[in-house]
């Protein structure tokens, strides 16, 4: 039995050599397209107020009050002035991605923001601070603004601060992990001209 060769060789040739590198760089974009799409969610999370279509526990009285009082209007959990939300990035290095606040961010005033971010996601511990005359002044001005009697007396004493969690990056990763396999699929081949 003869075997006899027909077609484009050398054009069969070229295509399968090109192969493995256009799949890599479909492969690729499709990272940064899932990366980019997954920043979007967070960042439209904290602005809806509701990650991943989780509601975020709002800001109480206080917290509102200090805010006014330091000439700040909003009344949303995590934005103040957008610093948090900003800081949000991506980087993609060959097929892996980083979604999330770097290490190097920091808000307008210097503050780290991945410290902030850790803050808020995970909540804080309870922290003790003495009260001086002046931060008990400033207390009684937050009660005012919230509408609430402050009581006390001399400016000595401790108050008991803890910075609930607020997760905003969990419900996010968690939502949009469904169907991400079939999402990064389709984008590949889109990107390798398959897709119907």
């Amino acid at each position: 039995m003869a075997v006899s060769r027909t077609g484009d060789w050398a054009r069969a040739r070229r295509l399968l050599t090109a192969a493995p590198q256009r799949l890599q760089a479909a492969i690729g974009t499709a990272v940064r397209q899932e990366a980019h799409a997954l920043r979007n969610e967070i960042v439209q999370g904290l602005t809806s107020q509701a990650p991943g279509g989780e509601p975020l526990k709002p800001p109480s009285p206080l917290t509102i009050a200090a805010r006014q009082l330091e000439g700040f209007g909003g009344t949303k959990a995590l934005i103040v002035r957008g610093d948090l939300r900003n800081s949000i990035t991506v980087f993609v290095h060959g097929d892996e991605a980083f979604i999330g606040v770097s290490r190097s961010a920091r808000s307008k005033d210097g503050a780290s923001m991945v410290d902030l971010a850790k803050l808020h996601e995970f909540g804080g511990p309870p922290v003790i601070i003495p009260m001086t005359p002046k931060m008990r002044r400033f207390l009684f001005a937050m009660l005012r603004q919230a509408g609430k009697e402050p009581t006390g007396g001399s400016g000595r004493g401790v108050i008991v601060v803890q910075v609930p969690a607020r997760p905003f990056l969990r419900p996010a990763f968690d939502k949009f992990r469904e169907g991400a396999s079939k999402r990064f699929l389709e984008r590949v081949a889109k990107e390798l001209g398959l897709a119907p």
